[in-house]
């Protein structure tokens, strides 16, 4: 089976190939430049390397967010049209989950997280079990103060990571201490061959349901739903 796995749900622009469940390319930017134009000659150029074509693919794997609204709907309409015109199947799966297989192996607690900015993060909680990531609980959009004092409570150890962790890593530790464990830099990137591999074994989505999991509605949605809240009651 030849899967393709592709994520524009944050800074970091990745896309990557399995081949009978093999890791045989990827390609991986963290620069601040428009993932839309640079999506598919990044595709293009990855199935060029290993000498494959469209017609060859059987699934196709996004990360569905939360991150940035653009770069989550860019990945998402890229990898429904191609599924859609492929006639395969696509995969959504959370960009938290993928960053979280970076601690795959870690046995206590792993704490994805991207910055929502004014405080705010995205994140959730995952542990391995039966070598297996199972999230415990929900995502969610939250202060991150609140959340750490949440984490404090249960007396682990906690893996944190997050491409923004500079921003938060003296919180984090004001916090937990000992027990906030903070990896090297390559770690806090997420890497689409563990998005490729985490969709291996996933029921596809409906190329056409498949949505963005933003985790909280876009501020000009949310403003609209205060002033009609207010226009109506």
């Amino acid at each position: 089976m030849n899967i393709l796995a592709m994520d524009t749900s944050n800074q970091i622009l990745g896309v990557a190939l399995l081949q009978d469940e093999q890791l045989i390319g990827s390609i991986t930017t963290n620069i601040k430049k428009n993932h839309s134009i640079r999506l598919m000659p990044a595709i293009n150029q990855l199935m060029h390397e290993v000498a494959m074509t469209p017609a060859e693919l059987d699934k196709i794997v996004v990360a569905k967010g939360p991150g940035s609204y653009t770069g989550v709907r860019i990945g998402l309409t890229t990898a429904k049209s191609m599924a859609w015109s492929l006639d395969i199947p696509v995969v959504g799966i959370s960009s938290l989950e993928a960053l979280a297989w970076q601690g795959h192996f870690y046995d206590s607690y792993i704490c994805p997280f991207f910055d929502a900015r004014r405080g705010l993060v995205f994140t959730g909680i995952y542990q391995t079990k039966n070598n297996k990531l199972e999230l415990s609980g929900e995502e969610k959009n939250v202060l991150m103060e609140d959340w750490l004092k949440e984490l404090a409570e249960s007396r682990e150890e906690v893996l944190f990571l997050s491409p923004d962790i500079t921003k938060h890593e003296d919180l984090i530790r004001t916090h937990l201490g000992d027990r906030a464990i903070i990896p090297e830099g390559p770690f806090h990137m997420a890497d689409p061959s563990h998005l490729a591999f985490a969709g291996l074994h996933t029921q596809p989505d409906s190329t056409y349901g498949l949505t963005p999991n933003y985790l909280r509605l876009a501020e000009a949605e949310a403003n609209w739903l205060k002033k009609e809240q207010r226009k109506n009651g």
